[in-house]
């Protein structure tokens, strides 16, 4: 789930969903060899690119079809990287529908649509499935915790959407740059003369993936110090080194709940 009240309410509401998953949904196998295309996701992609969610709102037709596209999938007959990719695509076109509800609403924010996160916004395999129940169930149990800056909730201060689709072929290197680029542009401030550090609260609240990624999706918090340096090798190494040796305070941001989904 990636939505607040209060840190306390998020954390409390976040590991509810995080257990329902567990229990409820169907931990992913994929051991076959299938391929999707996502090529009805690149003119999804350019709209919101161009015009926002305004536009999107305006124009939902392609993104239903895509995601109606996706549920005649079988993601147990796809390969592993072929399938993670499925599930991030999936995940971020369900997160715009919402975005798109949220704006047909004139909600300032994802917040405002009821059940956002949590009511079913799919049938894959036959299962019947929410976004958290995609998020907690499926996507974090890959074990790769690069997924956090893959993800969107169509929110001011979440990750910048990809202007490409997933794919199984370029999952790993898309991933990673995706890292690189929330880290470089905001998702780690370093201040300097503060000797401080800012991290995005994502980190605050998943950042124990990053710290022990063979137990995503995990429950237990982890220590900011050890998130911090977790996250140094997606960093400048110049940085990377000043953090290493300078050991400076460690604070995290204001999460903006504000509509709004960028794309580059």
């Amino acid at each position: 789930m990636r939505a607040e009240v209060t840190d306390w309410g998020l954390l409390w509401t976040f590991g509810r969903s995080v257990l329902r998953a567990m229990v409820t949904v169907r931990r992913p196998r994929s051991s076959g060899v299938s391929t999707v295309d996502h090529h009805r996701l690149e003119p999804i992609l350019a709209t919101v690119a161009a015009g926002g969610i305004e536009h999107l709102a305006a124009t939902g037709d392609p993104l239903n079809d895509y995601l109606e596209h996706l549920s005649q999938v079988d993601p147990e007959q796809l390969s592993r990287d072929e399938a993670l990719a499925f599930w991030v695509n999936l995940y971020n076109a369900g997160a715009l529908t919402v975005a798109a509800e949220a704006r047909a609403l004139e909600a300032g924010t994802v917040l405002r649509v009821p059940g956002a996160f949590q009511r079913p916004i799919t049938v894959i395999a036959g299962e019947t499935l929410s976004l958290d129940g995609i998020e907690h169930g499926k996507i974090r149990r890959f074990g790769d915790p690069r997924i956090h800056a893959g993800l969107v909730c169509g929110s001011v201060s979440c990750p910048t959407l990809r202007a490409e689709p997933y794919t199984g072929e370029q999952i790993g290197s898309q991933l990673e740059d995706q890292m690189r680029r929330f880290l470089a542009t905001g998702g780690l401030g370093i201040n300097r003369s503060d000797r401080r550090v800012s991290l995005s609260r994502i980190f605050r609240w998943y950042g124990a993936d990053f710290v022990r990624p063979r137990r995503m999706p995990t429950l237990l918090p982890a220590a900011p110090r050890s998130i911090l340096r977790a996250l140094t090798r997606w960093v400048d190494p110049g940085d990377a080194a000043w953090i290493e040796t300078t050991t400076p305070d460690i604070g995290f941001q204001r999460y903006d709940w504000g509509l709004h989904c960028a794309v580059a």
